[in-house]
C-alpha cells in the first residue's frame, strides 16, 4: 500500500506547498471517485451472496489487514517521494479465498484508514481510501475473471493473481500521484520502487496462498503456517534493518549537503558573514527539518537554532502546527524549559506518561506525548536544539533505530555547521581587514567590481588619513591602531552601512559611492573631512589628523568624462566601465593632485592622468637616461663678494627628453626620490662632478664644487663611506666638496641625520644648509650640527631691494651666520644693488643671474676662457678673479 507524505526535497520553498496541497487533493478527489467506480463496477459484477457468519469472517479479516499495517518498511525514493509497503497481500490472498469482495474492501478499508486516523495523518485520507479501494477492486477483477476463464486452472493460481495485482495497482497509481505533483523521479529509481514491490508482493501473495492450502487441507498444517510465517518475520526484519540503514545514510548524507551547498552560496559573497547558521536560508532549513520528520516517522520536528550568541533561538517546524507561545521560547522563559537546558549532547527521550513534572509540563505545553530531544554543540558553544514529538505509529512510539537515527543527523548537523562555520570565518578574514572589521583589498575589489557591473554611474572615493607615522612615533603603533579604528567607524558612521568601505593599507581608505556624480561626491567629501579632522581622544591627549581625498568617475571613456554638457554626439557612444584597479588607480592620482596642491579634496581629470603617465614614464627611463647621457650636469658659478674671485660652482642636474625636451629638475626629481632611485641620481652626480674638478685640478685651477642632497641621505649610514670612496678615486681634497642639504630636510629629524652629518664633517667636507630662513630651524639644533655654511634662500634676496621685512631678514641671517662661525652664502643676486647690499652687510658668497646661469660643461669652459685671467694672490695657490 503507497503512502504518500509531502516531500522534503529542498528545491521545494514553504510557499510551494499550499499549491501541492491543492494540486493533492484534487488528485486525491479524482482517486477516490475512481475507487467507489470501480467498487460499485465490481459489486455489479460479484453480486453479494452471505450471510450474518461472514461478520465474524470480517472482523478477523480487519484484523488481519491491521496488524499488517503496522508491519510496514518504507522505502524512499529521491526527489523527497516515499512510500509504505505493508503485508496486505496476505490478508487479501486469505479473503479472496473465505470473503465476498464488499466484506473484504470494509475490512481493508477499516484497517487501512483507522490507522491513518489513529496516526493523525488527516492529509491522505481521501487519497488512501480511493486507493485501497481501487486495490480490492482489482485484486477481485482478476480473480474474478481467471475464475471465469481458466476454469481448468486450480483456484489457489486464481487467487496468488489477484493478491498480486493489488501492489502493482498501488504502485502504478503512486507513480501517477508523483506525475501529476510534477515532482521528478528517474527511472532508474521508479524501476527499482517497482521491482521491490513485485517482489515483495511475490512474496507475501505465495505466503498467504501457501498457507491458506496447507492450513486447511494439511492434518496439523498449522504449526507448518506458524514456521513459515516466523521464517518470513525473520527476513523481514533483515530487510527493513538493510533499508533502514541505507535511508538513514541518505537522510545524513542530504542534511549534511544541504548545508554545504547553502554554505557555498552565502560564501561567495565577500559580505557574508562568519556565522554558519545564518548562511543557511530558512527553506533550507525546513527541508532539513521535514527530511529528519520524514526518516523518523514523527509527526513534528523542531530546529531551534541559535545563529547568534546574542540573539535568541530561530525555530524552524516541520509537519503538526504548534503553539506560537512555543516558537520563542526566550521570550517566554526559555530557561524555565526542561528539554532547552539539557547538558552534554546525547539523545533524550521523554514521555508523557512517566516523565518528571518539569518535562511533563515541557511536553503538554508542545502538545505532545513523546520526543527525542538532542543539542547540537560545537566545540566551544550551543548551536540549537533538534526535537521530534510523537511517532506516527503511536503504539509503537520511538525506538532504538530512531534515537540512534536522530542522534547520528544531530552529530553530522552540527559538525557541518561548525566546519561551514569555520570556512565562512576564514573566508571572511581573507575578504576582510582584522583591524578595522572593513573590506581589505580583495574583498573590496570583488564586491565593488559586481556593484559596477549593475551601475556603472559610481564614484570612487579614495581616503588618506596623514597621521600615521607622527602617532606611531610618538605613542607606539598601539594607538595608531587605535586612531585608525576611530577614523573607519567614522568613515561608516558617515557613509552609511550600504556603502562599500575598505582599509587598504596604513590610514589609506576606499570607498564607492553607487549611482553617484562628482557634486554629490564633492558633498561627501567634505563631509568625510570635517568627521575625519575632528580630534581624536587618546588618554588625556587629543589628536588632530589631517585628510586629503581624491575621487574618480567610473563613467569615464578613454579619460573623457560623460556629463550633461557632453555633445550629442558623444552622448550616443555609450561610456565604458572602468574596472576596480583602474578607477582606485585614478582617485589616487586626484589625492596626490590634491595633497601637491595643499586642497583637502580634488576630483580626477583627464590631464592628471596625462601627468601620471608622464610621470611614470620619466620614473621608468630615468636611470637609462642617464647612463645614454640625457642625464648631464650644469654649472652655476659661486664668487667671493668681497674679493670678486671665482670658489666654486654649484652642480645642477638637467635632463633633456627626447619627447619631452629640456626637463626641470623640480619635474623629474621628486618622481625618482618617490620611486627610490635618488641615490644613483647622488652618485651620479658626485661622480661627474668630481671628474670635472679632478680635470680643472690637473690644469692648475682650484675650483670646489656644491652637490646637493637628499633626506634619504641623510638616513643611509653608508653614505659618508660611499663620499670617501669617490673622492679617494678621483684623488680630490674633501675642501672641494660642499654637500648642501635643505632645512627642512635637516631639522624633521635632526637626531637622525647628525651621525652622517658628523662622519661627512670628519672627512672635511664642507656642509652647507640650503634654502636658510624658510624652514622652521631650531637654533639649538644648528649650533650642534656640524655645518660650515648657511645659504640665504632667493625669495628674500629677490624682495631684498622693495621689501624692508626682507632686507631684515637677510641681515639677521648674515649676522646669525657669522656669529656661529659659519660663512654665509646667499642666492639669486639677480641685481648689482643687491650684490651691494649683500657687500655691505658683510656676506661672503654670492650666487645668481648676475654673475652666470647654469652652464653646461662646454659653456662653462667658455665662460671661464673669456671672463677671467690668471693671477698669483697672496697665497700660493691659483684663483680666478673676475674681471670688472
Amino acid at each position: 500500500m503507497p503512502d504518500h507524505p509531502m516531500p522534503a526535497s529542498t528545491d521545494r520553498t514553504p510557499e510551494d506547498y499550499p499549491m501541492l496541497n491543492r494540486r493533492f487533493g484534487v488528485f486525491s478527489v479524482l482517486v477516490l471517485v475512481a475507487g467507489v467506480a470501480a467498487a460499485l463496477g465490481v459489486t455489479w459484477w460479484l453480486p453479494f451472496d452471505g450471510g450474518s457468519e461472514l461478520i465474524w469472517t470480517g472482523l478477523l479479516l480487519a484484523v488481519g489487514f491491521l496488524i499488517v499495517e503496522q508491519l510496514s518498511v518504507n522505502i524512499d525514493v529521491r526527489g523527497g517521494v516515499s512510500w509504505t509497503i505493508s503485508f496486505t497481500e496476505i490478508p487479501l490472498a486469505i479473503g479472496l479465498f473465505v470473503a465476498p469482495f464488499p466484506v473484504v474492501l470494509a475490512a481493508h478499508l477499516v484497517a487501512g484508514v483507522g490507522t491513518l486516523l489513529a496516526r493523525r495523518v488527516q492529509d491522505r485520507v481521501l487519497y488512501n481510501t480511493g486507493a485501497e479501494t481501487l486495490e480490492i477492486a482489482v485484486a477481485f477483477t482478476v480473480f474474478a475473471f481467471l475464475t471465469d476463464t481458466l476454469s481448468g486452472r486450480p483456484g489457489w493460481f486464481a487467487v496468488f493473481a489477484g493478491a498480486l495485482s493489488a501492489p502493482v495497482t498501488s504502485t502504478l497509481l503512486a507513480l501517477v500521484a508523483v506525475f501529476v505533483l510534477g515532482r521528478r523521479i528517474r527511472l532508474g529509481a521508479a524501476t527499482k520502487l517497482v521491482s521491490r514491490t513485485l517482489v515483495l508482493g511475490l512474496v507475501n501473495a505465495s505466503v498467504g496462498v501457501v498457507g491458506y492450502e496447507v492450513a486447511t487441507n494439511v492434518d496439523n498444517g498449522w504449526p507448518l503456517v506458524l514456521a513459515m510465517l516466523g521464517g518470513l518475520w525473520a527476513l523481514y526484519l533483515a530487510y527493513s534493518g538493510l533499508l533502514r540503514e541505507q535511508r538513514d545514510l541518505e537522510a545524513l548524507s542530504e542534511v549534511s549537503l544541504i548545508v554545504a551547498r547553502s554554505g557555498r552560496r552565502a560564501a561567495a559573497r565577500p559580505a557574508a558573514g562568519a556565522d554558519t547558521a545564518a548562511a543557511v536560508s530558512s527553506e533550507d532549513w525546513l527541508g532539513i527539518a521535514q527530511r529528519i520528520k520524514d526518516q523518523l516517522g514523527a509527526a513534528r520536528v523542531v530546529l531551534r537554532l541559535r545563529f547568534d550568541p546574542q540573539q535568541p533561538m530561530h525555530t524552524v517546524v516541520a509537519g503538526d502546527e504548534m503553539a506560537k507561545a512555543m516558537y520563542d521560547l526566550e521570550a517566554t522563559g526559555a530557561r524555565a524549559d526542561a528539554l532547552l537546558r539539557l547538558p552534554g549532547s546525547h539523545v533524550r527521550h521523554f514521555r508523557r506518561v512517566d516523565a518528571l513534572p518539569e518535562v511533563r509540563t515541557a511536553l503538554v505545553e508542545r502538545d505532545a506525548q513523546e520526543a527525542l530531544v538532542v543539542p547540537l554543540r560545537s566545540a566551544s558553544h550551543l548551536l540549537g536544539v533538534v526535537e521530534a514529538h510523537d511517532k506516527l505509529s503511536r503504539w509503537r512510539g520511538f525506538g532504538q533505530a530512531d534515537i540512534r537515527m536522530i542522534g547520528t543527523t544531530a552529530s553530522h548537523l552540527a559538525t557541518a555547521l561548525d566546519n561551514r562555520r569555520l570556512l565562512a570565518t576564514l573566508r571572511h578574514d581573507a575578504y576582510h581587514d582584522p583591524l578595522t572589521g572593513l573590506y581589505n583589498r580583495p574583498g573590496f575589489r570583488q564586491v565593488a567590481t559586481e556593484l559596477l557591473g549593475t551601475n556603472p554611474g559610481s564614484v570612487m572615493l579614495r581616503v588618506d588619513l596623514e597621521v600615521q607615522p607622527a602617532i606611531s612615533d610618538a605613542l607606539g603603533y598601539a594607538w595608531s591602531d587605535r586612531i585608525t579604528i576611530a577614523a573607519g567607524r567614522r568613515l561608516r558612521d558617515t557613509l552609511g552601512a550600504d556603502t562599500p568601505l575598505a582599509r587598504l593599507e596604513g590610514g589609506a581608505f576606499a570607498a564607492l559611492l553607487v549611482d553617484s556624480d562628482f557634486d554629490q561626491a564633492q558633498l561627501v567629501a567634505n563631509q568625510l573631512i570635517v568627521s575625519l579632522s575632528t580630534p581624536y581622544p587618546v588618554d588625556r591627549l587629543s589628536i588632530e589628523a589631517g585628510v586629503v581625498i581624491g575621487y574618480s568617475s567610473a563613467s569615464m571613456a578613454d579619460g573623457v568624462l560623460f556629463s550633461e554638457t557632453t555633445s550629442a554626439n558623444a552622448r550616443d557612444v555609450a561610456p565604458a566601465t572602468m574596472d576596480v584597479d583602474e578607477l582606485l588607480k585614478r582617485a589616487d592620482v586626484a589625492l596626490r593632485a590634491a595633497r601637491t596642491s595643499g586642497e583637502p579634496a580634488r576630483a580626477y581629470v583627464p590631464s592628471m592622468g596625462q601627468m601620471f603617465l608622464r610621470r611614470f614614464q620619466l620614473v621608468t627611463q630615468f636611470r637609462q637616461a642617464m647612463e645614454t647621457g640625457q642625464v648631464k650636469i650644469h654649472y652655476q658659478p659661486k664668487i667671493s663678494l668681497p674679493s670678486r674671485e671665482i670658489l666654486g660652482v654649484e652642480a645642477l642636474v638637467r635632463w633633456r627628453h627626447p619627447e619631452f625636451g629640456d626637463l626641470h629638475p623640480d619635474e623629474f626629481v621628486p618622481a625618482v626620490e618617490a620611486a627610490g632611485l635618488v641615490d644613483a641620481l647622488t652618485d651620479f652626480v658626485l661622480e661627474q662632478s668630481l671628474i670635472k674638478v679632478r680635470k680643472w685640478m690637473d690644469r692648475g685651477l682650484r675650483i670646489g664644487v656644491a652637490v646637493n642632497l637628499s633626506v634619504r641621505s641623510l638616513a643611509n649610514l653608508s653614505f659618508p663611506d660611499s663620499v670617501s670612496a669617490v673622492l679617494k678615486r678621483h684623488d680630490v681634497p674633501p675642501e672641494l666638496l660642499t654637500l648642501e642639504l635643505t632645512e627642512s630636510g635637516v631639522m624633521a629629524d635632526p637626531q637622525r641625520a647628525l651621525p652622517v652629518l658628523r662622519a661627512l664633517s670628519n672627512l672635511g667636507v664642507v656642509l652647507a644648509v640650503d634654502d636658510f630662513g624658510t624652514g622652521y630651524s631650531s637654533l639649538a639644533y644648528l649650533r650642534q650640527l656640524p655645518v660650515d655654511e648657511v645659504k640665504i634662500d632667493k625669495s628674500f634676496v629677490f624682495g631684498m631691494g622693495s621689501d624692508l621685512g626682507d632686507l631684515a631678514v637677510v641681515r639677521s641671517i648674515v649676522e646669525l651666520g657669522h656669529s656661529l662661525g659659519l660663512t654665509v652664502v646667499a642666492e639669486g643676486v639677480e641685481e648689482d644693488v643687491a650684490r651691494d647690499q649683500l657687500a655691505a652687510m658683510g656676506c661672503d658668497v654670492a650666487q645668481g643671474y648676475l654673475i652666470s646661469r647654469p652652464l653646461s660643461e662646454e659653456r662653462l669652459e667658455a665662460w671661464l676662457q673669456a671672463r677671467t685671467a690668471q693671477a698669483r694672490g697672496i697665497r700660493d695657490e691659483t684663483v680666478l678673479t673676475l674681471l670688472s
